[in-house]
């Protein structure tokens, strides 16, 4: 059977060459149609959404976390990336903060949540997945890392994979493995 592995949101950035990479006019979260046109229910193996969820309210992303959770196989799952609700470092709270810094048209001015582990976790169980934690700040601001293989997806924006964060953590996402069982 075919691995289908699809990047949602991929913009310019393309992190994992052998992944179909979609923009939101191609395949809409929100969108069933979007889906319909190139996918059949349970033929996908694996969701890529590095900081997407955000531009998604909580009902907004529960939706979207349904969608996948359908067009998903079992065993596969979405890798999800978002920023850090409790990372504890004020700029980058600012920065990442609901209808963020900067322009209209700067991505962090479209942002309509931060999610914390927990948020991120309830969310994707509500749409029926099992949530694995990759990287995450807990309560106190502590962070913390599981080893995941970045042949699954690659997220360039983590403690792992991103320069900025080999001495000091500044720039990390709360990331997931959403799988459906």
């Amino acid at each position: 059977m075919e691995e289908l592995k699809v990047v949602i949101g991929a913009g310019p950035y393309h992190n994992n060459p052998d992944w179909i990479h979609t923009d939101e006019l191609e395949l809409d979260l929100l969108i069933e149609e979007t889906w319909k046109r190139t996918y059949e229910v349970s033929s996908i193996s694996a969701i890529l959404a590095e900081h997407v969820w955000e531009h998604l309210t909580a009902e907004e992303g529960l939706e979207a976390a349904k969608r996948c959770y359908r067009y998903l196989r079992k065993g596969g799952y979405v890798r999800c990336a978002v920023p850090d609700g409790f990372f504890p470092d004020e700029e980058y709270q600012h920065i990442v903060q609901v209808g963020g810094p900067g322009p209209a048209d700067h991505a962090a001015a479209s942002h309509k949540i931060v999610h914390t582990y927990k948020s991120l976790t309830e969310m994707f169980s509500q749409a029926g997945f099992e949530v694995k934690l990759l990287e995450y700040c807990d309560e106190d601001g502590q962070f913390h890392a599981s080893e995941w293989d970045e042949a699954k997806g690659v997220i360039f924006r983590s403690k792992k994979v991103d320069p900025r964060n080999r001495e000091v953590l500044t720039f990390p996402s709360l990331m997931v493995d959403a799988v459906k069982n």
